[in-house]
């Protein structure tokens, strides 16, 4: 007999326990999903979770139980939660909306957008590369048009909207550049305009404490309903200038890829072994490589049109090259 075996067997018994406790939990969850749907609250309750882990922590701690641990656990439980929220749908924000068009929403990020607004009461079409025969028909008496397209589509696809739009329609676009797909959506609509980023990608399994960037243009009372609607699917929007969104945007996505991007051609072209390397890395640096793998393993022309979208993008890449050259000199000078 292994002296161990009977405190195994205790163990796997607390284990069932928990399994039984969580699924009680995620029960319950479903319930808040119902409620939350039928009154319209939003997914992500930023005080109720605050509240609910400090009191947690000071649970845990009082009965000798590391409070990092249970707030690990409670945040991948809430994550979970906020998933299966997702299953019962969101509240019509408003009841008057007939139509929502959105032009590229057979793509990735562009289907989620049209899977959230159909799961929200909206009727929905979508229009694609291949509709455009179609798409007197499809954008008739559309009340939202959203634009999801490649960036260096973006454009051209706005102006090619221009026929079709009435006064009564709003235009939005959910391009990760802002400047000129909002001038030109203001150049062509004489609408209600509104410029939006979702800082995140198509494979989110909620858009619980998602940030979507919000460049108002035109009438933002005609389109508040939109954004009240993005709060409901938990998502934070973070209102910001055009021109501003573009200069951050510079720093935290197309300086961030380039880097990325670098790091795994360096690293491809170097004579190591990726399987040894994550055996012997750390989280952090697993991490790291775990990130390398995602860009190349998603469209590079996405990515490339993110670096290459303005001469900015470029000239910052340029000063990294300079300081990489600059902190490279303090080693070779010994200068620590």
């Amino acid at each position: 007999m292994n002296p161990l075996n009977p405190i195994r067997d205790q163990i796997d018994q607390v284990d069932q326990a928990l399994i039984e406790l969580f699924s009680k939990r995620l029960a319950l969850v479903a319930e808040v999903g119902k409620i939350k749907q039928q009154y319209g609250l939003p997914i992500y309750a930023p005080e109720r979770e605050a509240e609910m882990i400090a009191a947690r922590r000071q649970e845990a701690e009082k009965q000798g139980v590391p409070a990092d641990l249970i707030e690990d656990v409670l945040r991948r439980v809430m994550r979970e939660s906020y998933a299966s929220e997702n299953k019962h749908g969101f509240k019509t924000v408003n009841l008057a909306i007939q139509k929502i068009v959105v032009v590229g929403g057979r793509g990735k990020l562009g289907g989620l957008f049209a899977r959230y607004f159909t799961q929200s009461g909206y009727s929905v079409e979508l229009l694609g590369s291949q509709d455009w025969h179609n798409a007197s028909e499809i954008l008739a008496n559309a009340d939202l048009v959203v634009v999801c397209v490649p960036i260096d589509k973006t454009l051209e696809t706005i102006e090619r909207l221009q026929p079709y739009l009435t006064e009564q329609m709003i235009l939005a676009d959910l391009t990760s550049v802002k400047a000129q797909p909002l001038a030109k959506m203001l150049e062509i609509h004489q609408g209600a305009v509104v410029g939006l980023h979702p800082m995140f990608g198509p494979d989110i399994a909620s858009m619980a404490k998602q940030v979507v960037a919000c460049c108002h243009g035109r009438f933002a009372e005609r389109y508040q309903w939109l954004l009240d609607q993005i709060k409901i699917w938990g998502a934070k929007l973070e209102p910001i200038d055009a021109k501003e969104h573009d200069h951050a945007m510079t720093y935290i996505q197309a300086l961030r890829h380039f880097s990325t991007f670098a790091y795994g051609l360096h690293l491809s072209q170097q004579p190591v072994k990726l399987s040894q390397l994550l055996a012997l890395s750390s989280p952090i640096y697993r991490l790291e490589l775990a990130m390398i793998g995602r860009l190349f393993a998603q469209d590079g022309a996405l990515y490339a049109d993110i670096i290459a979208d303005k001469p900015e993008n470029l000239t910052v890449i340029e000063s990294l090259q300079q300081t990489f050259q600059q902190s490279m000199a303090f080693f070779q000078q010994g200068d620590k």
